[in-house]
């Protein structure tokens, strides 16, 4: 970490802070416990520095479950205290206790800071604070807005790295037979880290105080992209969602999307995350006849972001499958194959595809092993026109010169190809959502008021439980079955308008007429969903019941992208759907008033999992495979 001056206008802020800490040094009170004697300054008055990147390392939460520190970062702005719970200095660490716990109560009517906010606390002393120990110091301080973890370590070798990552200086104290005290001799220091996890301030005793930090927090969350040369806003944070479009049609728009060569990441053992349990979620299921190893997904990761693998070697299944757009694509409503092709649905998440039973929007298949071929031989999407040949692009290819041996024993096949790729998509997984540590972890601070009130109507009078089910031990959100909502059907019944506005560029559009637009754009397909699989009229326009985790980065919805925000999903079912002969009977006019409407949504985007930035990491790590 390289600690950078401050700068003027921040020291300026600070110097009153550093004044009124004289008492310290004479022995009474940290200032932490008093009230400020002054005014904080206003958030957003003033800026703070980059002083280094926050480090990672593998921690123990208070179930004694391994985390790494960057999942729980999370694109949230942290605070970040090392203490020992037996520590009995009044102004070590029960004073970085006290100031969180302030601090959290401050926030406690504040939803914008204590959402976006999370408090860190880790032990520096794992023989003693163990996850258990660390899950009794922390129950009284769980019932606030903001979400506090109290973490621990295995080990001291494991705890090492992390203390000299952040230049947190630790002695152990022994007695003048050798013996250790149980005490330790420390600097108390707490590190503010902003949602790209770089730290952006450092407190010491005498300016740890719950003002000055809650200012610093608003601070950072009043920040804008900074200007870059040549004019326009830095990229955005390559560890989102997706690249935020809102504004498009202004002719004022500036994309914040991220170049290719501006994607870094870093590989993540796959294998080992994936033996671990997730909170929210079953044990991961995995096939007797395809089991995960290593060498598998690490075959299969690198297939799927292989451009090569399609017919002119221009396309990967994570086109469509965009990391950082969870997994599917925010830019289309329906997705779109080799040389533009237009392909008829939306692609869907892949993150807990593993535990589905049903695949494609109309279940058509069982198997992610099997399911994998499809787009690979669909002529609107890979376009490739035999499996022949694409194994024999593969074996062409040298770089999978004795791969496909080492993970399976033999050659690349059809059956090794999808099972490799089915290996990769199982062990993206993602729980561990503020939902599930309010629910399944039993942290009651983890989900705002808005969102359990979004909840209850969820599971009551919303009705949509009955459909994305939640089970007492763990949610899928989903019943993994088929179901008319109307949607299909109103887009077979909609007929061709006369005229079509066509955006062209942003802030630029023309209306096109039908004659002049059917020149250019094939017909529309039409789709009835499971009645083409089935041919039973009883199924016309049934689709699967999508899973609802992570549904705020998964915009647009529905099978054919309808639907732009979960709002517009929200409102549609409290209209009771598009009535139709074939309407599921458990669609019905909910009733719901505009607030009910917001805490639903509310209550939707907290299904986002913890841990899903270290898949997107690993997915800017792997190689592209350029054709040449």
């Amino acid at each position: 970490m390289n600690l950078v001056p401050l700068p003027c206008r921040l020291l300026a802020c600070l110097l009153p802070a550093l004044l009124f800490s004289a008492p310290v040094l004479a022995g009474g009170l940290a200032p932490g416990y008093r009230n400020l004697p002054f005014a904080a300054p206003e958030p957003g008055s003033y800026e703070l520095p980059v002083l280094g990147t926050a480090a990672d390392g593998v921690v123990l939460d208070s179930d004694g479950r391994p985390l790494r520190l960057h999942a729980l970062y999370d694109g949230r702005i942290v605070l970040l205290g090392f203490i020992y719970s037996t520590c009995d200095d009044v102004n070590g660490c029960p004073l970085a206790t006290v100031v969180f716990q302030k601090l959290r109560n401050a926030l406690k009517s504040e939803q914008e800071p204590a959402g976006r906010l999370r408090l860190l606390t880790l032990s520096f002393d794992p023989e003693h604070d163990t996850p258990e120990a660390m899950r009794r110091y922390g129950e009284g301080f769980r019932d606030g807005g903001v979400d506090w973890h109290f973490l621990t370590t295995r080990s001291e070798a494991e705890l090492q790295p992390i203390l000299e990552a952040y230049g947190q200086s630790v002695q152990k104290e022994y007695d003048a037979a050798g013996r250790s005290t149980g005490k330790y001799s420390h600097l108390l220091r707490v590190f503010l880290i902003d949602g790209q996890k770089r730290i952006r301030n450092v407190y010491t005793v005498s300016v740890l105080h719950p003002d000055l930090a809650l200012a610093d927090v608003k601070t950072l969350l009043q920040e804008v992209p900074a200007p870059v040369p040549g004019g326009g806003r830095a990229a955005s944070p390559p560890l989102r969602a997706g690249d935020d479009k809102t504004g498009y049609a202004s002719p004022a728009y500036e994309t914040h999307a991220l170049a290719l060569d501006a994607r870094r990441g870093r590989p993540a053992d796959l294998f080992q995350r994936a033996q671990r349990p997730v909170l929210g979620l079953p044990k991961l299921p995995v096939p007797a006849d395809d089991p995960l190893t290593p060498a598998k997904i690490a075959l299969g990761r690198k297939l799927f972001y292989d451009r090569r693998l399609s017919l002119n070697q221009t396309f990967s299944c994570a086109m469509c499958h965009i990391p950082e757009q969870g997994f599917t694509s925010q830019e289309q409503a329906t997705a779109t194959g080799i040389e533009g092709r237009t392909v008829r649905r939306n692609a869907p998440t892949l993150y807990n595809v593993a535990y589905l039973t049903k695949l494609f929007h109309d279940g058509r298949e069982s198997s992610l092993e099997n399911q994998v071929w499809g787009p690979l031989l669909a002529a609107n999407e890979m376009g490739n026109p035999s499996v022949g040949f694409v194994l024999d692009r593969i074996e062409s290819l040298p770089d999978y010169r004795g791969l496909f041996e080492q993970a399976f024993g033999r050659g690349p096949g059809m059956e090794t190809v999808g099972q490799a790729l089915a290996c990769y998509e199982r062990v993206l997984v993602s729980g561990d959502s503020p939902f599930d540590r309010w629910r399944y972890g039993h942290e009651s601070g983890a989900l705002s008021e808005a969102a359990r009130k979004g909840f209850e109507l969820f599971t009551g009078k919303a009705g949509c439980a009955a459909c994305h089910t939640v089970g007492d031990r763990h949610a899928l959100f989903t019943d993994d079955a088929l179901h008319n909502t109307g949607v299909g059907y109103r887009a077979s019944m909609d007929k061709t308008p006369a005229a079509r506005r066509v955006q062209v560029a942003p802030g630029v559009s023309f209306e096109v007429d039908a004659k002049t637009f059917a020149q250019v754009a094939g017909p529309v397909p039409g789709d009835l969903g499971r009645y083409e699989i089935t041919q039973n009229p009883a199924d016309r326009w049934k689709y699967r019941t999508p899973t609802l985790r992570n549904v705020a980065l998964t915009a647009p919805y529905m099978h054919n992208g309808v639907f732009a925000s979960l709002r517009e999903v929200v409102e549609f079912y409290n209209r009771g759907g598009e009535p139709n002969e074939n309407l599921d009977p458990l669609i019905r006019p909910l009733g719901l008033s505009a607030q009910e409407v917001d805490a639903l949504v509310e209550f939707l985007s907290s299904l986002t999992g913890g841990d899903n930035q270290t898949l997107v990491s690993d997915a800017f790590a792997a190689p592209v495979g350029n054709g040449r």
